[in-house]
């Protein structure tokens, strides 16, 4: 079994970036990666290297990143039904951004999250390719066409 301080130690940033790339918010990346190690602890001696223990992490990563978005939906949900609105924002780049945004998140599997690794976590395509237990060439191609999905979309308005 690994030593745990030094399993955090070595992959606590890779982990970060990962979050960061999936929630493009710190404090979110944060309370994910807490999260994680937390996991990881209890869950070490499951861990049967069948691929890299960063990659294990990043799996339990984008797991806790999505049971945080179940619940933080479900949250949003109930202030919805309490009649809660939203602020309007007026700024034509803001405006821009966000029609970026909402394609990105219409865009199906896995092309939104290899866009968003890429994009915002600067993963290279070796390492997103991993994750997926795929090819750097998937990567790549997956990537490619995420990236002409979004221009497609803007061009469309």
């Amino acid at each position: 079994m690994p030593d745990f301080e030094a399993v955090y130690r070595a992959h606590f940033a890779d982990v970060y970036r990962y979050a960061l790339a999936l929630s493009r918010d710190e404090q979110t990346a944060e309370e994910v990666t807490q999260e994680t190690f937390v996991r990881a602890l209890t869950a070490i001696g499951q861990f049967r290297g069948q691929c890299q223990l960063r990659v294990w992490l990043c799996q339990i990563a984008r797991n806790q990143y999505l049971s945080l978005c179940r619940e933080r939906r479900h949250f949003a949900d109930r202030e919805n039904e309490a009649g809660d609105s939203g602020i309007e924002e007026g700024f034509a780049d803001r405006d821009t951004a966000r029609h970026l945004h909402r394609l990105l998140h219409q865009m199906p599997e896995p092309y939104k999250e290899v866009f968003s690794l890429r994009t915002f976590g600067e993963l290279p395509f070796a390492q997103i390719g991993e994750l997926f237990g795929k090819s750097e060439s998937w990567a790549r191609v997956t990537y490619f066409r995420a990236r002409q999905k979004l221009k497609e979309g803007l061009d469309g308005t």
